[in-house]
């Protein structure tokens, strides 16, 4: 089985090749540049290098949410542009279960954190794989008061780990963990990992939805001025477009996938 896995929730952009297990090829680029510049370049050069065509894959995964809203658009419109033509199944994972499996060997608590601004992270914990608090965007005082009892060596990692680096050490001393420079942040490998493993879950291009946790700026925008007759895109539903917000070659939604 051969599986792409595409990581664009966060400041750098990713693709992996996996081959049963085995990790052919891994390229990240965060130099800066927007995501719409590298990431399907990025994509063309790996498959080029590793003598794979689009063809040749089973299983596109895409890192789903989440995170940047622009990241994860981006993403997953280039993860539906390459899997529409021949059919491909695509996968969405989770950001955060993303970043678990960076560190699925430490024994202890994890804790992965992506900056959601607004004074809030997207977090979850897992121990041992599984999840004992649930995907959300919170303060980190409020995480901090959840997983201030847990026993042991406890590991932080994401971005998120950047600005709160001296408020976590305050708290939990000793206990804390930080994942090594090289698992840190998102990893198109992890994705590729987790979409293989969940391969049955897979569906047409077509049923992909994203995963906000958090619904995006603009949308709460409008509801805040009163335009909740209108959808991500700016469109009004069973209607005329007004003012869309997106180009037209984003057309993603919420939710991961549709029933």
């Amino acid at each position: 089985m051969l599986t792409l896995g595409i990581e664009a929730s966060g400041r750098s952009a990713g693709a992996a090749l996996l081959r049963d297990g085995r990790l052919l090829s891994e390229y990240s680029l965060n130099v800066g540049l927007t995501h719409s510049e590298t990431l399907l370049p990025l994509i063309e050069a790996l498959l080029k290098a590793s003598g794979v065509s689009l063809s040749d894959l089973d299983l596109i995964a895409v890192s789903a949410g989440p995170g940047s809203f622009t990241g994860l658009r981006i993403g997953a419109a280039t993860a539906k542009g390459l899997a529409l033509p021949g059919g491909i199944p695509l996968l969405p994972v989770s950001t955060l279960e993303g970043l678990m499996q960076n560190v699925s060997e430490f024994p202890g608590y994890v804790h992965p954190i992506l900056d959601a601004r607004r004074s809030q992270v997207y977090t979850a914990s897992y121990l041992h794989g599984e999840k004992v608090l649930p995907e959300e965007a919170v303060s980190i005082e409020s995480l901090l008061k959840k997983i201030r009892s847990f026993p042991g060596k406890q590991l932080f990692l994401g971005d998120g780990v950047f600005p709160y680096r001296e408020l976590l050490s305050e708290c939990l001393g000793e206990k804390l963990v930080l994942a090594s420079p090289a698992n840190l942040l998102q990893r198109a490998s992890s994705i590729a990992i987790l979409g293989e493993r969940n391969f049955s879950l897979a569906k047409s291009a077509e049923k992909f939805r994203l995963h906000y946790v958090r619904k995006p700026q603009a949308e709460r925008e409008r509801e805040a001025k009163g335009l909740r007759d209108y959808d991500l895109l700016g469109e009004k539903r069973g209607g005329e477009t007004k003012d869309r917000l997106l180009p037209r070659n984003y057309p993603i939604d919420s939710g991961g996938y549709e029933n």
